[in-house]
């Protein structure tokens, strides 16, 4: 029922209008030809072939889910033939090098793919999620050998790609990582070891399939330092089949189309990618794509219930909604309802500003790649490095939270499979866990970057904020004494902390959660901004979410400062 449509409209408009990507874009030579009718087309056609091809194929992907059978993993109907024409189309290509087989294009048009396609068939859309990341981290950290045998495939997307990371024993603590790499004779390896919880591990979309593998050389110190990275194929050039086996696949709460598998390395021999020991300093090319990938995973999947629990609201009928004037009797459309629509404007008040933030950091990574000004480069690095974990953790919990909210529209019909609502509130709780779980993504944020400069690089960003708010705008006064408050709440941790080293970890969530509204406050006052106030059908699209940001969502600052403030002075 009410299969996801991309609304590629609103998407362009805080692309153009809000954060004015092209004439950004352009600037760098890098992209001096990529004009608004280029970004435009691509946008459109990438909506069309989602919407036509990807999204009705949802429902089977979960009911019948991916398939195992002696080491063999068969995808749903659908899955593969839709893959084939993913790939010879150029979509997995956008954002790499022309050089590599790709279409040299934005990172932004990439994540606004990826955004479409979690939206509308997230088990589908995890094969190749993976691919971008793989794709940089082989061309920045293989050998040229390895880079001429599998970063054209990569990057096209005719191979699919995994990261081999969780153990049983060792799941966020990577350190603990036990799986083997003995050295051969001809200068590859032998490994040998346990992974799971491996995202396409095995399954018939491709012909190959390339492992990216992290382990343990017979001389490496133990902790985290003493892990290197190998890439492993399921097949090798010559054809032989490399000894990596599919155990067994998970059955999961949800995202049943995606084969979540249990990897065995049986002596499989591979390659050394990156030096020994830095393992982690490659695969960390592969961790930071994916997390921006899924917060996109988390705005998809939040707006593609909000669509559902809207359709929903426009059609059902019941009760009569208060100050409607109509007479007795008769039942007004739930989506009239206050409770209703306090739900649907929240929402949507999420998804828009998790588009402009993803954009914006997906802009930032083209700044990093392609600016020639250090500066530039300097400030891009800082706003990557502090806003992605906060998107990656508030947008996945909004995701399941919100999309739970998007199922209280329906009532009872939202808790019975017929409608929909409840695979997309089943397939995002897992966006929370997966790429660092959203408590270590706080705890990144705060204790590894935010602590270890004193406060000085979250000052600088909330320099620029402040820099880029409208002016004279009546909603700038609170906005600004928000991000003075942060700046405060900020350097009392800083002082606090060194009395309690636990105070930082406790209230890492509170801390990255004020961030987060900041941000997004900052958001919806740059699309306020944007919006044509003479056009009432724009004005009106846009001001229900944004009055809702301000009476539903900015007041939690206040109670996660008080926290904070609390704990701080509790330290002390």
């Amino acid at each position: 029922m009410n299969a996801y449509q991309a609304r590629t409209g609103d998407m362009q408009f805080l692309l153009s209008s809000v954060l004015n990507a092209p004439a950004k874009l352009q600037a760098l030579p890098a992209f001096a030809d990529v004009d608004p009718d280029l970004m435009q087309q691509v946008l459109d056609e990438s909506g069309k072939f989602v919407s036509e091809v990807i999204a009705p194929l949802n429902r089977d992907g979960d009911e019948i889910g991916a398939q195992w059978q002696d080491g063999v993993v068969t995808m749903p109907t659908g899955f593969k033939q839709a893959y084939q024409t993913f790939w010879q189309s150029g979509w997995p290509a956008l954002s790499a090098s022309a050089e590599d087989g790709g279409q040299g294009l934005p990172c932004v048009l990439e994540a606004m793919l990826y955004e479409m396609l979690s939206a509308a068939n997230h088990g589908w859309t995890m094969a190749p999620g993976l691919l971008h990341g793989a794709y940089e981290c082989i061309k920045h950290h293989a050998s040229d050998e390895l880079k001429a045998q599998y970063l054209q495939k990569v990057a096209t997307g005719e191979w699919l790609a995994t990261m081999c990371l969780t153990e049983p024993h060792a799941g966020s603590d990577l350190g603990l990582v036990r799986t083997k790499a003995v050295p051969l004779p001809d200068g590859q390896y032998a490994l040998s070891g346990t992974k799971i919880f491996i995202s396409g591990g095995e399954h018939d979309l491709t012909e190959n399939i390339v492992h990216l593998v992290l382990a343990r050389l017979p001389d490496a110190p133990p902790g985290p330092k003493g892990l290197s990275l190998f890439l492993v194929p399921k097949f090798y050039p010559d054809g032989s089949r490399s000894r990596v086996h599919c155990d067994r696949i998970e059955e999961k709460m949800g995202l049943h189309g995606s084969p979540t598998c249990v990897m065995r390395f049986d002596e499989a021999v591979s390659a050394l990618v990156g030096e020994p020991g830095k393992g982690l300093n490659a695969m960390f090319v592969m961790m930071n794509a994916a997390r921006l990938h899924v917060a996109l995973q988390g705005i998809g999947l939040l707006d593609a219930a909000w669509q559902k629990a809207d359709a929903y609201a426009q059609e059902r009928r019941q009760m009569r909604a208060p100050g409607q004037g109509k007479g007795p009797g008769q039942a007004d459309l739930i989506g009239e309802h206050p409770a209703v629509r306090r739900i649907l404007d929240t929402q949507r008040a999420w998804v828009d500003a998790g588009r402009v933030l993803a954009y914006r950091t997906a802009l930032e990574l083209d700044l990093i790649k392609h600016s020639p000004d250090p500066t530039v480069q300097a400030a891009a690095q800082r706003w990557c490095a502090l806003v992605t974990p906060v998107m990656k953790s508030v947008f996945t919990h909004q995701a399941f939270h919100g999309g739970s909210d998007c199922l209280q529209v329906f009532g009872g019909h939202g808790y019975v499979r017929e409608w929909g609502i409840e695979q997309i509130v089943r397939d995002a709780r897992v966006a929370m866990i997966y790429e660092g779980t959203n408590e270590i993504q706080a705890i990144d944020l705060l204790v590894r970057k935010v602590l270890v400069d004193g406060g000085q690089g979250m000052n600088g960003l909330l320099d620029g904020l402040l820099a880029e708010l409208p002016q004279h705008t009546k909603s700038s006064t609170p906005a600004q004494a928000r991000v003075q408050t942060l700046r405060a709440v900020t350097q009392q941790i800083v002082k606090a902390a060194p009395q309690d080293a636990a105070l930082a970890y406790r209230v890492a969530d509170d801390y990255l959660r004020s961030v987060a509204l900041v941000l997004m406050e900052w958001a919806w006052l740059r699309i306020e901004a944007g919006v044509d106030a003479s056009d009432p059908q724009s004005a009106q699209r846009w001001s229900a979410p944004a009055k809702a940001l301000r009476d539903w969502v900015l007041p939690e600052f206040q109670m996660r400062s008080y926290i904070i403030v609390s704990q701080c002075t509790a330290a002390a």
